[in-house]
């Protein structure tokens, strides 16, 4: 059987990236079941209402859903368990510093993928926007998105 290479992507959290300001990313690795991976193989997985926590000193992330497994029989797992996340001490302990001592930080989800064939998470640490924020970067993508159309049109010569 040949090993997976590459970056293959299950689920990404794109309403983290309109609501929170990421200021550092980490990779972690997950403890998973059985079944979890093959469903996580299958794409079954919904990333709507996670997020990550400390608990007892390690990392644990809330809320991730994975669906159960089809062809599970009374093996399969719950599908919104909490999974311990995988990183170094080291990380941990930074992560879990800038969380207590800087207040309005979050860690958030942003993708789940398989990493040589390791199913792998993207944590990022963030800080929450204000829906002033938010309306200015929607209008700025707007602008941005005006320009290349005039420019588009500029250089076929339909100006």
């Amino acid at each position: 059987m040949t090993r997976e290479t590459g970056r293959i992507l299950i689920a990404s959290n794109k309403k983290a990236r309109h609501d929170y300001a990421i200021l550092k990313t980490y990779e972690a690795g997950l403890v998973l079941a059985g079944t979890e991976v093959k469903s996580l193989r299958a794409g079954y997985c919904s990333m709507r209402d996670a997020f990550a926590g400390e608990h007892e000193g390690e990392l644990i992330l809330y809320g991730l859903h994975i669906a159960e497994y089809g062809f599970g029989s009374w093996t399969n797992h719950a599908p919104r368990r909490n999974r311990k996340l995988l990183l170094h001490r080291v990380e941990i302990d930074r992560i879990r510093a800038r969380l207590r001592d800087e207040h309005g930080l979050t860690l958030v989800p942003l993708s789940m993928y398989f990493n040589d064939g390791w199913a792998k998470v993207e944590l990022a640490l963030a800080r929450g926007l204000r829906s002033y924020d938010k309306r200015q970067a929607l209008a700025e993508r707007d602008a941005k998105r005006e320009i290349a159309r005039h420019m588009g049109r500029r250089l076929k010569g339909r100006a």
